[in-house]
């Protein structure tokens, strides 16, 4: 009987060491944990050097380990696995003894070397059950097989948590000492090595009789092996920390969590992004974004800061660029993303009113009508096929036989619906898309010209940032460029264009486009900032948002207010301080930005066009002065 129960026991055991040798055999590395090598990106403005925030991620910062002193990862040794160096990546004693104590006494003790802990972090994530120890234990023993100590080591510096939100050597150095882990002293190496076990308990600041035990134990167990000798020991100190307050990341509130979300929604959408974890990839990311306009933008265009007076209530979107380049300039899309998340300036929607204007300016123009010749019946109210009531201008007014550029500058809403009439709504719509609208137009609505669909401020400002380039569409970015954490360039926003409409067909437009700063519904805006300037101003359907978008060769902005009720639905702007229905206010805004974002700077003269065509347009259809 018991020869039986012998036989069956060491059947047994040769049955588990086979097990475990098969599995010891096939055992493959795997890729790293994505936590343990995730580091935060860091995003910056455009000097490349004033952080907007983090984006995500670990307080990391992966380093190269050949720039730390030996005795930074030889106090870690010290504390953690004296027999590092030499044993097998597994300490069969320390596992026996957890494995006893967990069973008897139902608590949970690691027993674990570094390389173990190692394995577990940097590969496994946080492993609980014996089956997980065990694997932990044979991939322990493959690492140690297959790397190096010096290269298991330095993972393991990178990896492990020192309390005060860091992870990783150069992170902990940081935040404890104000110095880069390549700069710490023996002293400061071992008080980090020593609160390895219980970072958050130990921290001096917490404990400082902990911490000063922990010390003392990592000097001495350095002077007994040989890292120190007995004169550095007696030199080293408890060294002094430097003051930390935990505080949730601050990255994200006030204005600078939009720039934070469109700079990651950015890289998603590009294909060398799409596939990568942005946030935690410890890129350096460059943006567009101008420190000075940007801060110039918030002030000018926030309701807390302006000093303009608006109701409550009122939301305000704004946008800054270069046309020459697509780059996003300054940003206006609320004043705290934590409170709110919409970004007024790239997803609210607001009605444009006669900013779409542009669009059928633009067909006419490409259908041979002269920008100067007068033949235009300006009158108010006209009737339009298909509509039973008739259109109306602004206050009723009527304007007699006018200009194309005329009725641009004095927003003549009887010259346009005939326009749109004549190209079909079709067109205009195609039009205003191709310059960069993506937002979703009525295509079969005349009423397509007066702007009666939801844009965004960002629709809005790309569109004529492509009139202002000369037909050129630039796609606005807010990214520059991106290095991984290597320090390598891996991204840098195209720089090629599309020519979407013919350079003097968006030249004569903008020559149009130039009496709204010069005689027009926007001259106090013109006269007031003091540059070459074109541009349209909008006056959403029963007056529920007023806008402007404006421009030089170099910088095109726009402005735009409207006011939701408590369920989204768009309400009638209200009046204050001499606005009534908050019309003018948007000239108000983008006169400030501009004034001052454009002062000191030479004014630019825009390419002056041809202009070829004629009243009745390439094929003479167009009708005479008064017909329209």
């Amino acid at each position: 009987m018991l020869r039986r129960i012998v036989l069956a026991f060491l059947l047994a055991m040769a049955a588990c060491l086979g097990i475990l040798g098969y599995e010891y055999a096939t055992l493959v590395i795997p890729q790293p944990d994505a936590f343990a090598v995730s580091q935060a990106s860091t995003v910056y403005y455009s000097d490349g050097t004033t952080p907007i925030g983090k984006l995500a991620g670990d307080n990391r910062r992966i380093i190269d380990c050949s720039t730390l002193p030996d005795y930074v990862g030889n106090a870690i040794v010290a504390s953690e696995n004296r027999t590092f160096w030499t044993d097998s990546g597994i300490d069969l004693k320390g596992i026996a003894r957890a494995l006893f104590n967990n069973v008897t006494t139902g608590s949970r003790q690691g027993g674990s070397t570094i390389t173990q802990q190692y394995a577990e972090r940097y590969y496994l994530g946080e492993t609980t059950t014996y089956a997980g120890k065990l694997k932990e234990a044979l991939l322990a023993l493959k690492i140690a097989q297959t790397q190096s100590k010096s290269t298991v080591l330095c993972n393991y510096m990178n990896t492990i948590y020192f309390g005060r939100d860091a992870y990783g050597i150069e992170e902990a150095a940081q935040r404890y000492f104000g110095v880069s882990a390549s700069q710490l002293t023996v002293s400061q190496a071992a008080l980090l090595a020593g609160i390895i076990p219980a970072p958050n308990s130990w921290d001096p600041a917490v404990d400082s009789t902990m911490a000063q035990q922990r010390f003392d134990r990592v000097i001495s167990i350095m002077k007994d092996d040989g890292y120190l000798t007995q004169a550095e020991a007696s030199a080293a100190t408890m060294p002094d920390t430097i003051d930390y307050t935990a505080t949730t990341s601050s990255d994200f509130t006030g204005s600078n969590g939009y720039l934070l979300t469109m700079v990651e929604d950015e890289l998603k959408s590009t294909d060398a992004f799409k596939d990568a974890d942005v946030a935690n990839g410890g890129y350096t990311i460059v943006t567009t974004i101008d420190k000075d306009k940007q801060a110039l933008m918030q002030q000018v265009a926030s309701p807390s800061t302006n000093g303009l007076g608006e109701p409550s209530g009122i939301e305000t979107g704004g946008m800054s660029a270069d046309p020459r380049t697509g780059a996003i300039i300054a940003v206006y899309a609320g004043d705290d993303y934590q409170a709110k998340q919409l970004n007024n300036a790239t997803q609210a929607l607001y009605e444009p009113g006669s900013t779409m204007k542009a669009f059928s300016l633009i067909g006419a123009i490409e259908n041979g009508v002269s920008v100067d010749s007068t033949y235009f019946n300006g009158n108010s109210p006209q009737t339009f096929a298909g509509l039973q009531s008739p259109v109306a201008n602004y206050a009723n007014k009527s304007y007699g036989n006018i200009t194309l550029t005329q009725a641009t500058a004095n927003s003549v809403n009887t010259v346009f619906m005939r326009i749109t009439e004549k190209l079909g709504s079709a067109t205009v719509s195609q039009i205003a898309h191709d310059a960069g609208v993506s937002s979703t137009l009525s295509d079969d609505s005349p009423f397509i010209t007066l702007g009666i669909d939801g844009v965004t401020v960002e629709d809005i400002t790309q569109a004529y940032a492509t009139i202002a380039n000369q037909g050129t569409k630039m796609s606005l970015h807010c990214v520059g460029s991106v290095k991984d954490a290597a320090g390598t360039m891996v991204y840098a926003t195209p720089t090629s264009g599309t020519q979407v409409f013919d350079a003097n067909t968006a030249n004569l437009a903008t020559q149009a486009l130039r009496g709204t700063m010069q005689y027009g519904t926007a001259r106090a805006a013109g006269a007031s900032v003091g540059h070459t300037m074109a541009g349209k101003t909008g006056t959403a359907n029963d007056n529920t948002a007023e806008s402007i978008v404006g421009y030089t060769p170099s910088v095109v902005t726009t402005f735009a207010i409207w006011y939701p009720g408590s369920d989204g639905s768009a309400q009638t702007l209200p009046s204050w301080s001499g606005y009534s229905n908050g019309e003018g206010f948007p000239n108000v805004l983008y006169a400030k930005y501009m004034k001052q974002a454009l002062a000191g700077t030479t004014d630019e003269a825009f390419t002056q066009p041809t202009d070829k065509g004629k009243a009745g347009g390439s094929d003479g259809t167009w009708g005479a002065a008064g017909g329209m």
